[in-house]
């Protein structure tokens, strides 16, 4: 049975908990959150840790800090799935009593031995259980798995809201173990308990698992529960096209959180990644909400691609209000370890976005520009600086000094008193430019100099000039 189409949307995110949230991961929770919230629906979290040796409190910390981090909100308290194995169990049992899986006392042993036989005759080594069908008066006083009772003839097909209709010859798939020897579920029943128990109606996750969404169909036939609505989703490859790996660099979230990429940014380019609408690249959550549909996912990978984060990300700082901006850097500088910034460094910036903003593609681009007005005299100059300070070039500042303690100080001013001067001079105004950034800001890669003068104040900007000189 199919999932009645009225119902609300209920999705879900379900990582396993053995390592970071790799970028994959966080755009599959994206997809999924946008889907729900965007149908008024509900977002759930499940924390797969059936494998206990992987597992670890460290990770699913790591998970829960990753999808705040990125703004996605989910409803409920976080499901773990290890919590839930006496359900799984139960589920078992009750198909038992259906009659839709049945004991298998086979050995380990006795398996290989049956595959080693269909290798050396050439016939599948799919696993046929001589106990599939035994009278359970037959059974003996021994341990045993408990194997789903699949169907041996037809197809198993999955209507997919991405891939399209995809069948599975049922020849081809075996019994599955559902419950093991120790009475520990399978990773197989676990997941379609669970997401029947927790009421989803949409199963949005990488493509890697469609093979297993064949098997999980007939554990819900095996129960006689509605089916989900399937959509496998395009897994990210690197940009030369193969699966994304580190050989590409960054592919855990935290990483590019440390490289300052801000959330909103994140956000909008992995919607971008296999998903679209039109040619729109640059939009809000808001946005993202009202368009999102699982018909406009495509089916082939997705690429990273650096270059086109990084122009997002610029547009979305240059978007950010100011408070916004400010908070989310202090944010970034507290993951990263640096040392906060002071409260006057703070207003400092504060006063300095509007010149800053539009230029900067990461917080840490950011911060660089801003170095003219974080620093406190003496500015250190660097190497491009100290060469731009030449006597030639000192004998310039002097003789704008008095200028600027007369100039009115308004943009208008500054301009029209920094373009007399260098037309007595007879010189372009680059000329003049060179030594003020060098002095002001200690870089020769700063915002425009009047924009660091009205930000600096009249008499940290001669103070500056006087330290140049000195």
């Amino acid at each position: 049975m199919s999932a009645d189409p009225s119902r609300p949307v209920v999705a879900r995110f379900a990582p396993s908990p053995t390592g970071y949230l790799h970028i994959g991961g966080a755009r599959t929770a994206l997809f999924n959150w946008l889907f729900a919230r965007g149908r008024k629906g509900r977002f759930l979290l499940r924390i797969e840790d059936t494998d206990r040796a992987r597992s670890t409190p460290e990770a699913t910390q790591a998970i829960l800090d990753g999808l705040r981090w990125l703004g996605l909100d989910w409803d409920g308290e976080p499901v773990s799935q290890y919590a839930r194995r006496e359900r799984h169990a139960e589920v078992a049992r009750q198909m038992l009593a259906r009659g839709t899986a049945y004991k298998c006392f086979s050995t380990p042993e006795e398996i290989e031995a049956f595959r080693e036989r269909a290798r050396a005759e050439g016939r599948s080594t799919l696993f046929l259980s001589p106990w599939r069908d035994a009278d359970p008066a037959t059974h003996p006083d021994a341990p045993h798995v408990i194997r789903l009772k699949a169907p041996r003839s037809g197809e198993t097909v999955i209507e997919d809201e991405v891939q399209g209709r995809v069948t599975f010859r049922n020849d081809q798939l075996d019994d599955m173990v559902c419950l093991r020897s120790d009475g520990t579920p399978t990773y197989m029943l676990a997941v379609v308990v669970d997401d029947h128990d927790m009421g989803v109606t949409h199963v949005i996750r990488g493509d890697d698992h469609l093979t297993n969404a064949a098997r999980q169909a007939q554990v819900y036939h095996a129960m006689g529960w509605d089916i989900p609505v399937w959509a496998h989703i395009p897994l990210i490859f690197g940009e030369d096209g193969r699966k994304l790996s580190k050989r590409h660099g960054a592919v855990g979230l935290h990483e590019y959180a440390a490289m300052g990429y801000p959330p909103s940014a994140i956000r909008n380019y992995l919607c971008r990644l296999g998903w679209s609408h039109g040619d729109d690249e640059f939009f809000t959550d808001a946005q993202a909400m009202a368009w999102f549909d699982l018909k406009d996912i495509h089916r082939s990978p997705a690429r990273l691609d650096f270059r086109k984060l990084e122009s997002l990300s610029g547009r979305h700082i240059a978007a950010m209000e100011d408070a916004r901006l400010l908070a989310e850097i202090g944010t970034y500088l507290a993951a990263t370890g640096a040392a906060p910034l002071s409260q006057a460094q703070q207003s400092a910036l504060s006063r300095a976005l509007y010149c800053l903003k539009d230029r900067a593609k990461t917080f840490p681009d950011l911060l660089e520009k801003a170095r003219f007005v974080l620093e406190s005299r003496p500015v250190e100059p660097d190497e491009a600086a100290r060469r731009a300070l030449d006597p030639v070039s000192r004998g310039i500042l002097g003789e704008l000094t008095p200028q600027l303690q007369n100039a009115s100080w308004t943009k208008e001013g500054l301009d029209a008193a920094l373009q007399a001067f260098a037309t007595a001079r007879g010189t372009g105004f680059g000329r003049i430019a060179g030594p003020l950034r060098a002095a002001l800001a200690g870089r020769m890669v700063t915002p425009g100099v009047t924009d660091m003068m009205l930000v600096l104040g009249r008499e940290e900007t001669i103070a500056r000039i006087g330290d140049a000189l000195g």
